[in-house]
C-alpha cells in the first residue's frame, strides 16, 4: 500500500510494558479524543529497546499490521525519544506518522484550546516538548558535522534560543493572566462567595456534576479579565472536553458558592506537561474547598491509583480541605459502592457517593459542601434610620445570609457571613452618617 492510500484518520496503538499485561484502554480513549479511529493494536512485555522501544521482531509485526490496516498513524503509549521516533519511522511503511503518548495529548490540547489562556498553555507545553528534540538535533549535527543527522532535520543553533525565549515570554503572559484571575477571586471572596473547585481524572463526570450543582443563572464574567470562564459546562463522554476552567454559581440555600470545573488529570504526565498547565490548576490550589471526583464504576485498584496520584498533585500546594466524591453510583450496585468505600477508606475516609447524571444524593453533597467550607461569623448591627443605612442593608442582603431585620427608630440587622464580609460591613457601618437630633 502506498502512502497516498493510507487513511490519516486511522491509528494503530502500540504499547510496551516492563512486566505484566499492557492496558490500552486509556490510550485508545486518547486516540479517539484526538479524532482517530483505532484500526488495531500491538503490545509487548519486555525491557525497553533504546533504539526502537519495541524489540526488532515486534517492530516487524507492527509494520505488518500498519500495512494490513492502512493506518496513517502509529500511537505509542510510551515516551519516545527523538531517535526512537526516527528509527521507528524508517522501519514502518512510507508516510506513516509516529506519535508518542505526550505528542498525542498535546494534539488534543491544541484542538480544545479555545481561550487565550488555554492556547498559551498548549504552546508552552509544545515548546517544552520540542526543546530537547531541538537540542538533540543541534548536538548530533555538530558532533558529526552532518546537518540533519539521522534524518532529524536541519539544525539551527538559534532554534534552541528561540524556543527558550518564547517559553519565557509565554510564562510572563500566563503570570499576568493568573494575577488578573487571583484579583478576581479575591473580589469574589470579598463579595461573600465561597470558591469550590472540582478536580479529578478525565471522564470522572466533573462537568456533569457541575451542571447538577449549578443554579440556572450562570456567573456573569468580565470577558476582558476572564476570557476562559464560561457560564456553561459541556458534558460529553470524551477526554479533555474541559481544557480551560468553567465557573458557575451553585444552587445552595445557605450561602453563595461558585464552583469551578478544571482540566482533568491523566495518568503518567511528565512534570514539564503538568507545569505548563499550572495556572489552570491554580483554580484548584486557591479554592476554599476541593471536590475530588472519581468514577466509582472503575476497578478498585484503578481508583486507588488515581486517588494516590491526585493527592500527590493536590497536597503539593493545596491547603483547602478535600472531599472525595464517588460519582456514577447509577452504574453500580449499592453493595459494590459500599465495598469500594471500605477498600478506599485509607485514602478517602469520608467520601460522598452521588450520581451527577441522575442527581442521586446531590443534596447530601451540598450539605457536605456547606459543612466543609470556612465557617460563617454571626453579626448584629444597629444602624441609624437613613437612606445610607438602607443601602447598606441591601448590600448585606446581597453578600450575607440575613437572619432578621428589625425596622424601628433604628435598623437592627442580624446576619451571618464570611469573616471578610463581616469586616467590610462593620467598616461600612462605621462610615454611616448619624442624623442630627432635631
Amino acid at each position: 500500500m502506498t502512502g497516498t492510500d493510507r487513511d490519516p484518520g486511522a491509528a494503530v496503538i502500540a504499547k510496551r510494558v516492563d512486566s505484566g499485561t499492557a492496558d490500552t484502554d486509556e490510550i485508545r480513549d486518547l486516540a479517539r479524543a484526538a479524532g482517530y479511529r483505532v484500526a488495531g493494536e500491538i503490545t509487548q512485555t519486555r525491557t525497553e529497546d533504546p533504539a526502537l522501544c519495541f524489540g526488532e521482531g515486534k517492530v516487524d509485526e507492527l509494520a505488518a499490521l500498519v500495512a494490513e490496516t492502512g493506518a496513517g498513524v502509529v500511537v505509542f503509549d510510551n515516551r519516545l525519544g527523538p531517535y526512537q521516533t526516527y528509527n521507528l519511522g524508517t522501519r514502518l511503511p512510507e508516510d506513516v506518522e509516529v506519535k508518542d503518548r505526550f505528542r498525542l495529548i498535546l494534539d488534543i490540547f491544541g484542538q480544545r484550546a479555545q481561550t487565550q489562556k488555554a492556547q498559551l498553555q498548549v504552546e508552552l507545553a509544545e515548546l517544552r516538548y520540542e526543546l530537547p528534540r531541538a537540542e538533540a538535533k543541534t548536538s548530533l549535527a555538530k558532533r558529526d558535522e552532518r546537518p540533519g543527522f539521522m534524518g532529524l532535520g536541519e539544525y539551527d543553533e538559534s532554534r534552541e534560543q528561540d524556543i527558550k525565549s518564547r517559553v519565557s515570554r509565554i510564562k510572563d503572559e500566563l503570570e499576568q493572566i493568573e494575577h488578573d484571575e487571583e484579583h478576581r477571586r479575591e473580589q469574589r471572596r470579598e463579595s461573600g462567595f465561597d470558591l469550590v473547585a472540582l478536580a479529578g481524572y478525565t471522564n470522572a463526570g466533573k462537568s456533569t456534576l457541575l451542571r447538577r450543582l449549578a443554579a440556572d443563572l450562570g456567573v456573569e464574567e468580565n470577558a476582558d479579565l476572564h476570557p476562559d470562564l464560561d457560564t456553561t459546562a459541556e458534558s460529553e463522554n470524551r477526554l479533555f472536553t474541559t481544557l480551560g476552567t468553567t465557573t458557575r454559581r451553585a444552587d445552595m440555600d445557605r450561602r453563595d458558592v461558585l464552583v469551578t470545573d478544571t482540566v482533568g488529570f491523566i495518568s503518567d504526565l511528565p512534570h514539564w506537561l503538568v507545569e505548563s498547565f499550572k495556572s489552570t490548576l491554580d483554580a484548584v490550589y486557591r479554592a476554599d474547598l476541593v471536590l475530588l471526583v472519581v468514577d466509582v464504576s472503575e476497578p478498585t485498584e484503578s481508583i486507588r491509583e488515581k486517588l494516590v496520584t491526585s493527592h500527590d498533585t493536590l497536597y503539593e500546594r493545596n491547603e483547602a480541605p478535600i472531599v472525595t466524591v464517588l460519582n456514577k453510583v447509577d452504574k453500580v450496585s449499592d453493595e459494590e459502592v459500599e465495598r469500594k468505600r471500605e477498600a478506599l477508606s485509607a485514602l478517602a475516609p469520608t467520601p460522598v457517593a452521588v450520581s451527577g447524571k441522575e442527581g442521586t444524593d446531590v443534596d447530601t453533597l451540598k450539605e457536605r459542601i456547606d459543612r466543609e467550607l470556612p465557617p460563617y461569623e454571626r453579626e448584629r448591627l444597629v444602624l441609624p434610620m437613613t437612606d445610607e443605612a438602607m443601602s447598606l442593608v441591601s448590600w448585606i442582603h446581597d453578600n450575607a445570609r440575613v437572619n432578621d431585620v428589625d425596622y424601628g427608630d433604628q435598623v437592627i440587622v442580624d446576619f451571618e457571613a464570611r469573616p471578610s464580609v463581616v469586616e467590610q460591613t462593620r467598616a461600612k457601618a462605621g462610615d454611616l452618617t448619624v442624623p442630627a437630633e432635631s
